[in-house]
């Protein structure tokens, strides 16, 4: 005689879509117990949302946060969540009895303190407004790739174990590797730009290092870059034209996988312009105000050119063309006829610099006299440039920083808040 089939789990929010009668397997968390007089009622969380389980008056309930197996049978009942129960339950503990977690996750929001979110960490990340965070980090993420995929771009992995600390003026962490001095990589800039003249589009979704002593909102000591590189532009007016693609393929990914995340949240998700307002450097310290030989913007300049744009252009998103040369990598390509200014772009979202990118060099003589300039010999780059000897295309790439699109998506007050497991300063751990 053959044996019943076991039940298949169902997902809470696959609950409505079951007709009333029908048995069904659930399993997650206890979220919530509610014992009244004449019911007990228990929320089970999973990974697609909550689930109203009914069970008769002095039934044993694990604690919160236990994770359990309930079978019961779907009822109709508009008060539930998704206008259906379940009922007839049981419940088994599938571990032993949670402690009492460390902030009340039943809660719609969480009064927590950043400093108790963050070393409760694997905890509180449960909570669903904190999920719904990264569940928009996850969305960007496959909006990013698809996008570039979508338009002849490889994914590729660079090192993150280096042996130059000259990439940019960032401070390095240095390691020992096997009695060698090495560093942990700032960026995937060289590599990237290397194999542009391998697949002419790459793209690397990656952890990048800064020891920057900065203990603000906007910065971390490490982060997620979202690093594009192409080859055979004309100027970086083409690498932008590229990341407007790319940010108009996210916003549409969180739109379409994080829908119910935009909606927990009440966040605006933001309309990517067909094409992105550009301002010169010098044009943009005009419009704030700040002296002509002012060498970058200050955060309080970018507000205001984010408050600009809304009020002018009626969009979130600014481009600042030109920088000083002064202010950029060496590997930046200047603008013509005026070596001043620099053929790269800042974009803000939000009042708030959010990419950086441009054209590079990609003559070795250009790189040679670059390099020079500096003080430096162009043979301590030798694994860098052999690339150009080899014969490079024009090329230029951008870098988005992930926690900062998030923070800023969000409106997070603290880039901590969007990060699933925050470095800086004072924090590694948990």
């Amino acid at each position: 005689m053959s044996r019943p089939l076991p039940l298949r789990r169902t997902l809470a929010a696959d609950l409505p879509s079951c007709p009333p009668g029908d048995p069904v397997l659930l399993q997650g968390w206890v979220h919530r117990r509610r014992e009244l007089a004449s019911v007990t009622f228990l929320v089970v969380r999973d990974r697609s949302g909550l689930a109203q389980v009914v069970l008769p008056p002095g039934s044993a309930v694990p604690p919160e946060e236990t994770t359990v197996a309930v079978q019961g049978v779907v009822v109709a009942n508009p008060q539930a969540p998704g206008g259906v129960e379940v009922g007839e339950a049981t419940v088994t503990a599938l571990t032993e009895d949670a402690a009492t977690p460390p902030v009340e996750l039943w809660r719609p929001a969480l009064a927590a303190s950043l400093p108790t979110l963050l070393d409760q960490a694997p905890v509180t990340w449960r909570h669903p407004a904190q999920r719904a965070r990264w569940e928009i980090a996850a969305a960007s993420l496959r909006g990013f790739r698809a996008t570039l995929d979508g338009v002849g771009f490889t994914e590729v992995q660079t090192p993150k174990i280096v042996e130059s600390a000259t990439e940019s003026g960032a401070n390095v962490f240095g390691v020992d590797y096997f009695g060698r001095p090495a560093y942990l990589a700032q960026s995937p800039q060289f590599h990237k730009q290397q194999l542009v003249g391998v697949f002419e589009r790459v793209y690397e979704v990656g952890p990048v290092f800064r020891a920057e002593p900065h203990d603000t909102v906007r910065h971390l000591a490490e982060y997620v870059s979202l690093d594009v590189e192409l080859g055979f532009v004309r100027d970086h007016r083409d690498v932008l034209a590229v990341l407007r693609e790319t940010l108009a393929g996210m916003v549409a990914a969180v739109q379409e996988y994080a829908g119910p995340a935009v909606a927990r949240l009440g966040i605006e998700v933001p309309d990517i312009p067909a094409e992105i307002p550009v301002v010169h450097f010098g044009e943009a310290l005009r419009i704030v105000g700040a002296p002509d030989d002012e060498p970058d913007l200050a955060p309080e300049h970018e507000r205001a050119l984010g408050s600009w744009a809304r009020e002018q252009h009626g969009t979130d998103l600014l481009a600042v063309e030109g920088y000083p040369m002064a202010k950029r990598p060496f590997y930046t390509h200047p603008q013509p006829g005026d070596p001043r200014w620099s053929n790269s772009f800042d974009l803000l979202f939000r009042g708030l610099e959010l990419v950086t990118g441009g054209q590079r060099l990609h003559r070795p003589s250009d790189y040679d006299a670059a390099i020079r300039a500096r003080g430096e010999d162009p043979a301590a780059y030798a694994a860098y440039l052999q690339a150009f000897r080899h014969g490079m295309p024009p090329h230029g790439g951008f870098a988005i920083g992930l926690e900062r699109w998030v923070a800023r998506l969000v409106e997070a007050a603290n880039i901590r808040e969007v990060t699933l497991f925050p470095r800086d300063l004072q924090r590694l751990a948990p």
